[in-house]
């Protein structure tokens, strides 16, 4: 099983990244959240893989770290949401939108993302809540213990303005621009920028 991916970014789009590992092209889908935390075609990129086996060939997923893959693989396991369903929550709605979304027990919010009806987005609050509940008490935990990067913390941003309605492009340029100490008053500056 492949679990992860350094190598250089070949091409990027369309949810796929392909990346060269010492020549051999390897084709990845990616959520869109994930693209902006890609370096330019050409730089090196490195992804947590999640290596599927259908009868009809072996597909690659990508994520920015093990805990986007872990929250992939939990709503894996809920009936009727494959790998696509999965992949347009985390690139529309966002990893940490999903797990709120899941302990507060509201549908409205998954259901935003392509693909994911109400009816799925009711399953997926019922059978992950307790489920949820435990890797959101992980995370917290690794939060803790961890230094906080700025690349992470761009990360955050951007799923925030995008979760707000903002346009991939929009949420990053106003990532990019935003000041602040802390995600919380970067995000507070964007909504500012946006408003003026």
């Amino acid at each position: 099983m492949i679990g992860r991916l350094r190598g250089t970014l070949a091409e990027l789009g369309g949810g796929l990244a392909l990346i060269d590992v010492g020549g051999v092209g390897y084709e990845v889908h990616v959520p869109d959240s994930v693209g902006f935390t890609l370096p330019e075609i050409g730089g090196e990129a490195e992804l947590a893989i999640r290596q599927i086996f259908r009868e009809d060939g072996v597909t690659l997923y990508g994520f920015a770290d093990r805990r986007q893959r872990q929250l992939f693989d939990l709503l894996m396991e809920v009936k009727g949401c494959g790998p696509r369903a999965a992949l347009s929550l985390l690139g529309t709605v966002g990893e940490e939108s999903i797990i709120q979304a899941i302990l507060a027990q509201d549908a409205k919010i998954l259901a935003r993302a392509t693909g994911v009806g109400a009816r799925l987005s009711e399953r997926i609050l019922l059978e992950l809540r307790e489920k949820v509940q435990d890797l959101a008490l992980l995370h917290k935990i690794e939060a803790a213990t961890a230094k906080p990067t700025a690349r992470s913390a761009d990360r955050e941003l951007v799923e925030a303005l995008m979760a707000l309605g903002y346009r991939k492009s929009e949420a990053e340029t106003a990532a990019a621009e935003a000041q602040g100490s802390s995600v919380e008053e970067r995000l507070r500056d964007a909504l500012k920028r946006a408003a003026s």
